[in-house]
């Protein structure tokens, strides 16, 4: 990767959607050159997912949870089983699994509290694997999105 491949990438991080051109315009190299890099930096994975952050308020799910998850059993069937159930429960916006007092961290969206209690009953309490869950409910969105820093070839701290 170089200080080339390192732009595009921080471009797409604010707006997926740049075209080749754009993307020429803001790199300093031909739109037909930001269209290879782009499909290379892609088939290389450094581009994990295209997907567009939605307003939760606006649909009607604006109650976000943090909820950290502890399970009984830490078997990797155990751990497999969880993953995907949370892979697939339309909820879950984010589940990581993590180190330390949880086992997993969720993040999830509800429309009210009574929604997020069915939730905690079909996927937790109807689990025998969660010891324990703990639930912090967001009262803010401060900042939301995945972009990563990325030092630029040439520039300080490189």
């Amino acid at each position: 990767m170089d200080k080339f491949d390192a732009a595009i990438l921080d471009a797409i991080q604010s707006n997926n959607r740049l075209t080749a051109e754009a993307l020429s315009k803001l790199v300093h190299l031909s739109p037909d050159s930001c269209r290879k890099r782009l499909a290379k930096l892609r088939t290389e994975g450094y581009v994990d997912a295209d997907i567009a952050i939605l307003n939760p308020a606006k649909l009607g799910r604006g109650l976000i949870l943090i909820v950290e998850v502890a399970l009984t059993s830490e078997r990797p069937a155990d751990l497999d089983r969880f993953r995907e159930t949370m892979k697939t429960a339309p909820e879950v916006m984010q589940c990581y699994y993590i180190t330390g007092a949880s086992d997993f961290l969720l993040i999830l969206s509800a429309s009210d509290m009574a929604d997020y209690e069915a939730f905690t009953r079909r996927y937790f309490f109807a689990e025998e694997n969660i010891m324990r869950f703990r639930t912090s409910v967001v009262m803010d969105r401060v900042k939301t999105g995945f972009s990563i820093p990325l030092p630029f070839a040439g520039e300080p701290g490189k």
